[in-house]
């Protein structure tokens, strides 16, 4: 049986009249609930620890800015939008010794919550509220008067009233015009997991980055390798993301199409659905959360090594160059944002 999607006439902004809504920390869906709640007519206050360049940021779009721990002892639903290693930490500090009896924890992803790197009280709510897009696309959605579709899931539901305040904070961002379905924080949160790791991130970019080395390493151009491995996988994403990989076929010339039934099956075989399977294994498990959590707290070694050797592969160099021949690819300082959201 098909999930029930929530919409409009399912929701509405009652569940939160009269409370104060608390986001902590102002990144990228921090700032998109933020500003969309505000405007849905919700009282809105931010939460920073005090050296936060965000401060500013946040003032300047109209909204009032707390040091995190008072945010929380004023607020009566708390988002807790700062990064999933980072949570244990400022849960601790500033936010579970203002936890009082009826409020409500509100997450955008079941990490913390799954993975029990923090303990919360039994006398308030824990629910979630998980856009499935980032957080520019639920804000430029909003104001052009549509949403993005999103998740709710309830994890405590101390007075009874999580599941009509999961669906509020939805309405009130957006969520309810494009549908919101019911989860789980375990399913949320495996299945996410997953998906980056094994197709999204981890498994787009290896095959990516395997194509165009098997082109070069053949003696064909990186050019060539880079517009027919990278540059051309967006056409057919956004093919599939229209009308799906039935449509995305319905699209694509004939010979394309055999290729892409009859020798894509052999690249991504069974063995692949193997170690998928065994990616799901270490999720599921809680190695996958220990691993990185272990990795958060010895100084990102690994990690920062792992992403440096990737920023040297020899698809980047020939990427930059190629994209400063196509002026209609928007060009975005990626690094510059992020380093803007704290």
């Amino acid at each position: 049986m098909p999930a029930k999607i929530y919409t409009e006439k399912d929701a509405s902004l009652a569940p939160l009249k009269g409370k104060t809504c608390a986001v902590i920390g102002f990144g990228s869906q921090g700032h998109a609930h933020a500003l969309n709640l505000k405007e849905s007519g919700v009282n809105v206050i931010i939460g920073l620890y005090p050296g936060s360049k965000s401060r500013a940021v946040a003032k300047e779009k109209g909204l009032k800015v707390y040091d995190t721990a008072e945010a929380v002892k004023l607020a009566d639903v708390i988002f807790v939008a700062v990064p999933d290693t980072k949570i244990a930490a400022v849960f601790d500090a500033d936010i579970k010794p203002h936890l009082t009896k009826g409020k409500t924890l509100l997450f955008s992803h079941g990490f913390a919550i799954h993975f029990k790197t923090i303990t919360v009280p039994t006398n308030v709510n824990v629910i979630m509220v998980a856009p499935k897009g980032p957080g520019h696309i639920v804000r430029r959605q909003y104001t052009e008067g549509k949403g993005v579709p999103a998740l709710i899931a309830i994890y405590q539901n101390a007075d009874k009233q999580a599941k009509k305040i999961a669906l509020a904070w939805a309405h009130g961002i957006g969520g309810t015009r494009g549908g919101v379905l019911e989860t789980t924080f375990k399913e949320e949160t495996e299945t996410d997991l997953f998906g980056e790791q094994t197709v999204l991130c981890g498994g787009a970019s290896a095959l990516v980055q395997a194509g165009f080395e098997v082109l070069v390493e053949a003696g064909y151009a990186p050019e060539m390798a880079y517009f027919e491995c990278l540059h051309e996988l967006k056409l057919i994403v956004d093919l599939m993301n229209e009308s799906g990989i039935a449509g995305m076929r319905f699209s694509i010339s004939e010979t394309a199409k055999w290729g892409d039934v009859k020798v894509g099956p052999k690249i991504i075989d069974k063995s692949v659905k193997k170690r998928m399977k065994e990616a799901l294994k270490d999720i599921q498990s809680g190695k996958f959360a220990k691993e990185w959590i272990r990795e958060t707290k010895t100084g990102y070694k690994k990690f920062n090594k792992l992403l440096k050797d990737g920023e040297k592969h020899p698809i980047e160099k020939t990427g930059e160059r190629l994209r400063g021949l196509m002026p209609w690819i928007k060009k975005r300082d990626i690094k510059g944002q992020q380093a803007s959201y704290s």
